[in-house]
């Protein structure tokens, strides 16, 4: 229990540097990056913490994060989908979608939604310390070991099961495989099928992109010309995706 227990901190401190690294470069803006790294880091927090759920501080900390994660969903959305415009010569359209962006940048690093996410994590570690002198975190390796085997089980349901939601499959996909990252020492997937898991979220999150912009299309005129060649990447997106999802069933079946 102790060496997963200072496991779980040594996780916690990490990112809470990553995350005042990101702050700084934010409110800097340093660059384009930031966003995209405070998220990646805000993601792998709540993967280390979903199996921890129970302990004292963590629906705090898990609640803070997922706030953080909604107000920069829809920024780096637009980045994302100013990033394409501009790498398909459409500059003026996607110079539009960044302009303020330094200014949005900096909102979010004083944002109270980040600040909350820093001071609770700030003494995240001590709570943690204080379940085990109380006893709270006894079985606390097997305890995560059962949660990560049951995200597993959701995902291998979910992959059986003809009439699948990809959105729920990559949300599914994400937590397997950030758990994994997570908790690496538990050893529930190996490298191939942490490849295989990187490749479906990767398909999925093209997928995922043309669904979204295709939706923006019917209120931005200057993306009207896009929405022809939209419908077929996303048809593309869709064969792909499948395919590398039946990889990947089968991939754990031999698990």
């Amino acid at each position: 229990m102790a060496a997963m227990l200072d496991h779980v901190i040594a996780q916690v401190l990490a990112l809470q540097v990553r995350l005042l690294a990101c702050r700084e470069r934010l409110a800097g803006d340093v660059d384009s990056e930031a966003l995209h790294d405070l998220r990646t880091t805000l993601r792998r927090l709540r993967s280390l913490l979903r199996p921890l759920r129970g302990l004292p501080g963590v629906e705090q900390l898990e609640e803070a994060a997922r706030a953080l994660g909604a107000l920069t969903t829809p920024l780096r959305d637009r980045e994302v989908l100013a990033a394409y415009l501009i790498s398909q010569g459409y500059e003026q359209a996607g110079e539009r979608r960044l302009e303020g962006r330094a200014g949005i940048f900096t909102s979010v690093a004083v944002s109270r939604q980040l600040t909350r996410v820093l001071a609770i994590i700030d003494t995240f570690p001590l709570f943690l310390r204080a379940c085990a002198r109380e006893g709270l975190a006894s079985g606390l390796g097997k305890r995560i070991d059962k949660r990560l085997a049951k995200q597993w089980r959701k995902l291998q349901k979910a992959l059986a099961d003809p009439g699948h939601d990809r959105h729920r499959l990559r949300l599914l996909i994400k937590r397997v495989r950030y758990g994994d990252e997570a908790y690496p020492q538990l050893m529930h997937a190996g490298k191939k099928l942490q490849r295989v898991l990187k490749r479906a979220q990767g398909d999925l999150g093209d997928w995922h992109d043309r669904m979204q912009w295709l939706l923006l299309a019917r209120d931005h005129a200057d993306l009207a010309p896009f929405k022809r060649a939209w419908e077929r990447q996303l048809h593309e997106a869709e064969q792909k995706a499948d395919a590398t999802l039946g990889a990947l069933q089968a991939a754990l079946a031999r698990r």
